[in-house]
């Protein structure tokens, strides 16, 4: 009996899925030297936007955070009715019409790219991208071995970001018995969500934050507030002030979210998701302010988690231009000004401005997550 090595042997370990990635190109690079750098991009469905998440190479080039609506990218849009992948032999970076994305990954050296598109049951997921720095290199052969790589990695991408909608899912469920209660809307939270990832995606360069970070931070930030569940509807509902005994109520939903989150997480076996300590945080310390006053624990600057600071800029400027039926709606004007007289003393400051920064992606989101009649 003859040994063998298995060159994939790394993705049956509880590795990142950044890691797997990064086995799975050592892998194609045995039968495609020549490919330097394999990348994916995750599509929302609801904005039609594609943002980068994963990517691998052998440089030391880090493409940040950047996202394209897919109809300004037409060649892929072509990918996405023809459902068959791409292959352009010679990138052209100088020319005018040639789409963004294809002029950022040619501006960094790759010639020529490899496009797969993935599918979930049908439903677009995103893209695989197989760069390289050399021109007119993919043969027919190397095509076909790319292919059978490109569905590999899009089942490990699909697996994972389906263990974060499996929980995503047991949580919205629960929590839509909380929104149902809550003057919270899921336009409300459709907006929020994409503020966060908005400043996220700001703070990138000067944090040092990375693409599968900001997403994470998109996909859990719905999710703040899911401890509500446990407040009695005479307090959550109250449109009066809140008594003292009744605001300590109201704050233990804070760390109560955090139980919720780690019920969901054993009882549905997804302890093991990457990057779920970002919830845990979201949950727990989103009501935490940067001079100590928040709760639950009174952390103080740095102390708080980033993403816990992120989403709490992002929930309150939503709060404020949102009507609620004890209040009408602020202008943007307005609740900018307000964000900028606390950032520092009750919100980071570093994400006021980085939503500031971005007012026309703002009103964007506002404007496609309009409240309807009813919210």
């Amino acid at each position: 009996m003859s040994e063998h090595k298995d060159i994939l042997d790394a993705l049956n370990k509880d590795i990142p899925l950044k890691a797997k990635l990064v086995h799975a190109h050592r892998a194609i690079k045995q039968y495609s030297p020549y490919i330097a750098r394999v990348a994916i991009t995750i599509y929302d469905p609801e904005t039609t936007e594609l943002s980068t998440y994963l990517h691998t190479g052998d440089d030391e080039v880090s493409f940040a955070h950047y996202s394209e609506l897919l109809g300004n990218a037409p060649s892929l849009e072509k990918l996405l009715k023809s459902g068959q992948p791409r292959v352009i032999t010679n990138m052209v970076t100088s020319e005018e019409g040639v789409p963004a994305h294809i002029q950022r990954v040619g501006r960094h050296g790759y010639a020529t790219s490899y496009t797969m598109p993935m599918f979930n049951r049908g439903v677009l997921v995103g893209f695989i991208f197989f760069n390289s720095h050399e021109s007119d290199v993919f043969q027919q052969e190397d095509l076909n071995q790319l292919d059978i790589f490109g569905h590999m990695i899009a089942l490990m991408v699909i697996n994972e970001l389906a263990a974060v909608k499996t929980l995503t899912a047991a949580l919205k469920t629960t929590g839509h018995i909380t929104h149902i209660r809550d003057p919270e809307t899921g336009s409300h939270l459709d907006r929020m969500s994409r503020y966060a990832r908005l400043i996220a995606a700001a703070l990138a360069q000067d944090k040092g934050l990375d693409n599968e970070f900001i997403e994470h931070v998109f996909l859990f930030s719905p999710l703040h507030d899911i401890g509500k569940i446990a407040i009695p509807d005479e307090i959550l509902l109250k449109k009066d002030k809140l008594t003292n005994e009744e605001y300590l109520v109201m704050r233990g939903h804070a760390m109560k979210g955090r139980e919720i989150v780690d019920d969901l997480l054993k009882n549905f076996g997804l302890e093991a998701i990457e990057h779920v300590e970002l919830l845990r945080n979201i949950a727990s310390y989103h009501h935490e302010a940067i001079n100590g006053g928040g709760y639950p624990e009174g952390r103080i600057g740095d102390e708080i988690p980033l993403e816990a600071r992120i989403v709490a800029v992002a929930d309150v400027f939503d709060a404020l231009t949102s009507r609620r039926p004890y209040k009408d709606a602020w202008d943007n004007d307005k609740a900018f000004a307000w964000l900028s007289q606390v950032a520092g003393e009750q919100l980071d400051g570093d994400c006021v401005d980085a939503l500031m920064r971005h007012r026309e992606d703002v009103e964007k989101i506002q404007k496609l997550f309009k409240e309807d009649m009813f919210g």
